[in-house]
């Protein structure tokens, strides 16, 4: 199964903010959205980094309540681990388990395609197992 796959189901939707987005605004909308990282984006759509619950946290482990105010342009991670639609999903998680995240940008030819979490490639596998389970059983009845 490729990340393609994960995106027909999930779609191409993308939260983002702009750099100039304080930690505080992004906590609460990361909250609101229920999900755990936001892609830092300029006002043309470019892509400069992804900020996270993780970065949020650290900062504020780091200078306290202050980290509060602080922007996304501060917070963020800027050298992204990206995968294209055609990645398959155990290279994804090879990434994520290599470089310790949990989003990864889906971009090809320099285009943003949509996000995958760990949440979403857990999920896509659960579905796979239980489809190859199935498909065993029933091979299995009709013999």
């Amino acid at each position: 199964m490729t990340i393609q796959a994960i995106l027909r189901t999930k779609g191409s939707d993308v939260f983002s903010v702009g750099p100039g987005e304080d930690a505080t605004a992004i906590a609460q909308a990361l909250a609101q959205h229920r999900i755990g990282a936001a892609l830092v984006r300029d006002a043309d759509g470019t892509v400069l980094g992804i900020v996270s619950e993780r970065d949020i946290v650290r900062a504020i482990a780091r200078d306290g309540t202050g980290a509060l105010a602080h922007h996304a342009r501060d917070l963020m991670t800027t050298e992204l681990i990206t995968v294209r639609p055609t990645t398959h999903i155990a290279e994804a998680f090879g990434l994520m388990t290599e470089h310790r995240c949990r989003h990864l940008p889906v971009i090809e030819d320099g285009r943003l395609l949509g996000m995958v979490s760990i949440g979403d490639l857990v999920k896509a596998r659960i579905e796979q197992a239980e489809q190859e389970a199935e498909s065993l059983r029933a091979f299995v009845t009709a013999a």
